[in-house]
């Protein structure tokens, strides 16, 4: 089961003021360097009481910066990247360019767990956009320029590969597909040799309507805890492209998206 509190794109004011404490900040730097943590867990960074440490998190949660996971009768507590990737794009992109893609890389130098949580929301319907995670074309776009080859049945197999190359960047099997709610791929990273030795892991794609609008929530799990960290630090970037893309139609400029502007 999965708990989520309610965040969208121009609530920038939600993360402000939840970065604004240092005891938050506190918080989610003992995310970064453990992912996954339970309550008790996060209780022991910190000198207060159990209380104040869930309406610490509670505003965390508000603003988009923490999302949660139950397993069995625990609380898993992960940092959510994607508000700071989107604030980052934002407000810094248009001023600094290429060199800024250094804050961006937040969830990548994190301590690969088992399992990672991303979590946005986009104005558009489950339609639109189960057709903009599956359709090769608009995949390409705000996939760092891959496309994503597949039938789209369960059991199916389906291929990453850049537009117009013939390499592929990652390949894996359709597990579960739910038109438009969710869909369950494998997942083996191909672009090179260090990745490749990873092996096999899971992306998991659920949305819920939500108004006018749709929460997706993208788990990327199965992975060992060492896993390289270039096989789902990616995922802030791609998840804003597809956001951006669907809202106005427009390429999002991102580190991952110029990997292959010059080849």
């Amino acid at each position: 089961m999965v708990t989520y509190y309610r965040w969208v794109a121009n609530d920038d004011d939600l993360v402000f003021r939840a970065l604004a404490d240092p005891t938050r900040r506190l918080l989610l730097d003992a995310l970064f360097v453990r992912d996954g943590r339970t309550l008790g867990g996060l209780e022991r960074e910190v000198e207060m009481s159990r209380f104040g440490v869930m309406k610490h998190l509670r505003v965390l949660e508000d603003a988009g910066l923490v999302v949660t996971r139950r397993s069995g009768r625990e609380k898993h507590h992960f940092l959510n990247p994607v508000p700071i990737r989107l604030i980052h794009d934002r407000w810094i992109d248009k001023y600094t360019e290429t060199w800024t893609g250094a804050l961006s890389d937040l969830k990548q130098r994190m301590e690969s767990q088992m399992e990672k949580v991303f979590e946005i929301y986009i104005r558009a319907t489950s339609e639109r956009l189960w057709e903009a995670i599956t359709d090769p074309d608009i995949r390409s776009t705000y996939n760092f320029g891959a496309a994503i080859i597949s039938e789209w049945t369960a059991g199916s197999d389906y291929v990453m590969r850049p537009v117009g190359r013939d390499f592929l960047l990652g390949e894996g099997k359709i597990l579960e597909v739910d038109p438009p709610t969710r869909l369950v791929q494998s997942f083996t990273a191909l672009w090179n040799d260090d990745v490749r030795s990873e092996g096999t892991s899971r992306v998991t794609w659920e949305i819920e309507p939500v108004g006018d609008s749709c929460r997706l929530t993208l788990v990327h799990d199965q992975m060992r805890e060492d896993a390289n960290s270039e096989i789902y630090g990616g995922w802030p970037m791609i998840l804003s492209g597809l956001k951006t893309w669907l809202e106005t139609g427009e390429l999002l400029t991102t580190p991952g998206s110029l990997l292959w502007a010059s080849e």
